[in-house]
């Protein structure tokens, strides 16, 4: 169920960031990609080890669960849910999540110290990636493009 505000549009949440961009007539914002876990727990934990900041973790209704979650310095947030159809898909099927960095070694190095099991890192024309998966084999990588730092 989605709450309205006084003027009929969406209420605005008590934790919203008032430094939030308007959605403009013709914007198309990613900002939230599920992944799907088979123990919301445990990949709460493994991504909050990460560091990713837990933004929500709620049970709107019987059998409902949502945690969302975003990476360090991101516009975009990933959530684990149960009980929502909609969002259903294999565990673990979701591949090649892009985290740009700005010093992949350091970020590689930080993901390692965090617990992560990530993969060497490739030059692949000058951009650079290192591998990475979740405990359900959900695929991520660190992604250094030197032009963007």
């Amino acid at each position: 169920m989605i709450e309205c505000g006084p003027d009929g549009g969406a209420a605005t949440p008590p934790d919203a960031s008032p430094a939030a961009p308007p959605v403009r007539s013709g914007m198309l914002l990613l900002e939230l990609v599920p992944v799907p876990v088979s123990d919301i727990d445990r990949a709460k934990a493994f991504y909050s080890q990460l560091g990713f900041h837990v933004d929500v973790d709620q049970s709107p209704a019987d059998g409902v669960r949502v945690v969302q979650l975003t990476p360090p310095g991101s516009t975009c947030s990933i959530t684990l849910t149960t009980g929502i159809p909609w969002l259903d898909m294999a565990v673990g099927s979701l591949r090649g999540l892009h985290l740009v960095v700005g010093d992949i070694d350091q970020a590689r190095a930080t993901l390692i110290e965090r617990g992560a099991d990530v993969g060497r890192i490739e030059d692949l024309g000058g951009v650079l990636y290192a591998p990475f998966a979740d405990p359900d084999g959900n695929t991520w990588t660190l992604q250094y493009m030197p032009w963007r730092v």
